[in-house]
């Protein structure tokens, strides 16, 4: 299926911190927008999600987003929990809108589980306000050990997804096992069902460059004042927050502004952690057969994209 006025479909763009999503996504849109064909933009970047959040985010400020209108960015206080089914039901209502205008929605993030929820048919089970608080309670008390061990002779394969040190996660698989009777439900299939039909593109960048560009990002986050905007956010109760106190780089420069680590550890630990959840990000779409990977430094990276936009959709 062909992208035209008539005919448009979901694209989404996916990859790694720092292979250059957001650029991709503004060039391309803009080229759509040249051809005749509106297009918008949908965040699936869980903490661009949170207002306040901003430097460690690498969000996109009003002024750099070039006139093409962008969804789901600061919709959240740093107190509220983001969760994915609740995000899922946002962004497919904004993806629907986007869609029953004629115009293209493109859905960009590296939040994994994010944009798989909302390009594929992903279901989540409900929730039980009163098991949940059962269940919470007992992580306080037991910790999230014991908690994995019960896991691991229910449900062993959400367990060894999860980890034994995930005490949120842990938590919402057991009361789904609780609530459904059956294993925890919220992992993708290796052969997905897609949503609607969609355009999913790839960046990819060589490990050793993407490792160097990371490691220069998060020096540059601490040069643009992280740890100030943390201490602003300290003062919007982030450290009540489930998500967004957790969120790699505010956590690190949460724990300068309390003296747990010097700058120069605080940066250290973010440097590792955002090649770690890099390693991850790069792996969890090469599972999918019919993502499109394109050269993150390629001087035709937006005409390629642009020519599988063109050629089809996943169906």
């Amino acid at each position: 299926m062909s992208v035209h006025a008539a005919t448009p479909v979901l694209i989404a763009i996916v990859g790694s911190t720092g292979t250059g999503k957001s650029e991709l996504s503004l060039d391309l849109a803009e080229r759509l927008i040249q051809r005749g064909q509106p297009a918008e933009i949908v965040n699936a970047d869980a903490m661009q999600l949170y207002r306040g959040m901003d430097i460690g985010t690498a969000k996109l400020s009003p002024a750099e987003r070039r006139g093409i209108p962008h969804h789901l960015l600061d919709v959240l206080d740093v107190t509220d929990e983001a969760t994915v089914s609740n995000f899922q039901a946002d962004a497919r209502a904004v993806v629907t809108d986007i869609l029953s205008r004629g115009a293209v929605p493109i859905l960009v993030g590296g939040s994994g589980l994010y944009v798989s929820s909302v390009v594929f048919d992903f279901r989540f089970p409900g929730t039980d306000p009163v098991l949940r608080a059962r269940l919470e309670a007992e992580l306080v008390v037991v910790g999230p050990g014991l908690m994995y061990a019960r896991l691991q002779k229910i449900d062993p394969q959400a367990a060894l997804r999860i980890g034994p040190s995930n005490g949120r996660r842990l938590v919402r698989a057991l009361e789904i096992v609780e609530l459904t009777g059956a294993p925890h439900l919220a992992a993708l299939p290796d052969e997905p069902v897609y949503w609607r039909a969609s355009v999913l593109l790839g960046l990819r960048t060589p490990r050793e460059l993407l490792t160097s560009r990371l490691d220069a990002r998060v020096e540059r986050m601490w040069a643009a004042g992280i740890v100030d905007e943390a201490r602003g956010l300290l003062v919007a109760g982030i450290e009540s927050g489930v998500t967004a106190s957790r969120a790699i780089g505010y956590a690190q420069a949460l724990g300068q502004v309390h003296g747990t680590f010097s700058e120069a550890e605080a940066i250290e630990a973010t440097q590792q952690l955002t090649r770690r959840y890099a390693r991850r990000q790069v792996s969890w779409f090469k599972r999918y057969a019919h993502t499109q990977w394109l050269e993150s430094d390629a001087a035709d990276r937006v005409d390629d994209a642009l020519a599988h936009v063109d050629r089809g959709s996943a169906p």
